[in-house]
């Protein structure tokens, strides 16, 4: 590699930075939509890189994480081709009537299953699907959908941490880190158990006026209409159960789980053969451009220097064994409230190839990649922009066009900061007293 001088490094990196900020700025202010904001970020970012010497158009390639990608595809189709089957209708239904009248039943159950689902489908699909048959069911009853929106929303984004492919930066962790599918099981599990647990409490405690009444209403709707494709329901449920018990041993055939999600796609579409034209228009293409904007950008950071500059700022405390889980610890805090303010993901992808270059710095990384997701998972609850998953829930309050069922930004703060505050005090006193298990990787 070429020897540049100090003041060549020090301006590449501004520059790189500039459009970084530049364009994160355009997605969180929404002045255009986040996907042309990432799409314009990582275009300029190539051609600056191009002229500045410091990125290429191989280097963008490389900089898009592939596994990422095509396991958010895969598990968005999925999804895709299980919506038209009547399946999730169905299970609407069946747990509103379960509730019987009980408001208080009815959030446990609706995000009960949006959470277990989560753990398999990622969260922002999850939610995706439930939300809207949240409010058409909140309309039946003639009850406020907002607990029930904020519920599945909060718990889902609680319970995603557990798993892999629970929530899109674990996504992205995963394959960054090398951690398979029971590793992120079994070492976030755990905690997320008690912090999930923790948050239906904090939760039905915080909107006990909501719940305190018995609906009145009897959902009289026969669930068993809404199936619309009952052979493609347990096809498609046939292939997800296959992607889900490959995700438990992936690791032994050293097959990635981007590779295991299309694995599953392949079966469903053999069996269910759809329209391609008209499942392939459903998949939303606009988050996965998003993502790819991101790497690609992020990537340009990389190339120009700068977050090794930041890297190597934080070896001499990380190297340090018994400053490591208080490394760990700031890592967590400050990742939730960044991610609070700025949207998960993309603080996700700034943040990977940090930790990376501490690790070739000889410094032992697991714990920091275990504190990051922990953080950018749980942190996410702290605002309405802090996942995507708030954002969809936010939208579909919207829709009702009822002003009282508004969830806006300072209503959001008031309930998901302190889901937000809890979740990390107890994951914080859990990490710190079994900090050996998690740096053991």
């Amino acid at each position: 590699m070429m020897e540049m001088d100090s003041g060549a490094v020090t301006s590449t990196m501004w520059l790189s930075a500039s459009i970084l900020v530049a364009a994160y700025v355009l997605i969180f202010t929404e002045v255009i939509h986040r996907t042309l904001a990432a799409v314009i970020g990582a275009v300029t970012m190539v051609g600056v890189g191009m002229i500045g010497g410091f990125y290429s158009q191989a280097g963008a390639v490389a900089a898009v994480d592939a596994n990422t990608m095509f396991l958010l595809m895969g598990m968005m189709t999925l999804v895709v081709l299980l919506k038209p089957t009547g399946g999730f209708e169905y299970l609407a239904i069946r747990l509103a009537k379960l509730a019987k009248g009980s408001p208080v039943r009815l959030l446990v159950y609706l995000s009960t299953v949006v959470t277990i689902i989560s753990l398999f489908l990622d969260n922002v699909t999850t939610v995706l699907v439930f939300a809207p048959l949240t409010v058409v069911i909140a309309r039946l009853l003639g009850i406020s959908p907002v607990p029930y929106l904020m519920a599945e929303a909060l718990l889902s984004d609680t319970g995603g941490v557990a798993t892999l492919v629970g929530d899109p930066p674990n996504v992205m962790i995963g394959s960054a880190a090398g951690i398979d599918f029971n590793q992120f099981l079994f070492h976030m599990g755990p905690i997320i158990l008690v912090a999930w647990v923790a948050t239906l409490f904090l939760l039905l405690a915080m909107f006990r006026k909501d719940l305190g009444h018995k609906i009145d209403e009897v959902l009289d709707l026969d669930e068993t209409r809404v199936l619309k494709d009952v052979r493609g329901l347990f096809a498609v449920c046939f292939s997800i159960g296959i992607v889900i018990l490959l995700f438990f041993i992936h690791h032994r055939f050293h097959l990635f789980p981007g590779y295991v999600a299309w694995i599953g796609v392949a079966v469903a579409l053999a069996l269910v053969r759809p329209d391609p034209d008209e499942f392939l228009r459903e998949i939303d293409w606009a988050v996965l451009l998003f993502f790819a904007g991101l790497f690609i950008i992020v990537g340009g950071v990389e190339g120009s220097g700068l977050l090794d500059l930041f890297g190597q700022m934080l070896v001499g405390v990380a190297q340090e064994p018994e400053k490591l889980l208080v490394t760990a610890l700031v890592v967590m805090w400050v990742s939730a409230f960044l991610s609070a303010a700025v949207d998960n993901i993309p603080f996700t992808v700034t943040m990977i190839p940090i930790i990376s270059h501490l690790q070739t710095q000889g410094v032992d990384v697991m714990p920091l990649w275990w504190a990051l997701a922990l953080g950018v998972g749980l942190g996410g609850n702290g605002s309405h922009i802090g996942s995507t998953a708030n954002i969809i829930c936010v939208a579909e309050a919207e829709r009702t066009r009822r002003p009282e069922y508004r969830i806006t930004p300072l209503f959001w703060l008031k309930k998901g900061t302190p889901v937000m505050l809890v979740t990390l005090a107890i994951s914080s006193v859990l990490f710190t007293i079994f900090f050996d298990y998690y740096r053991g990787g």
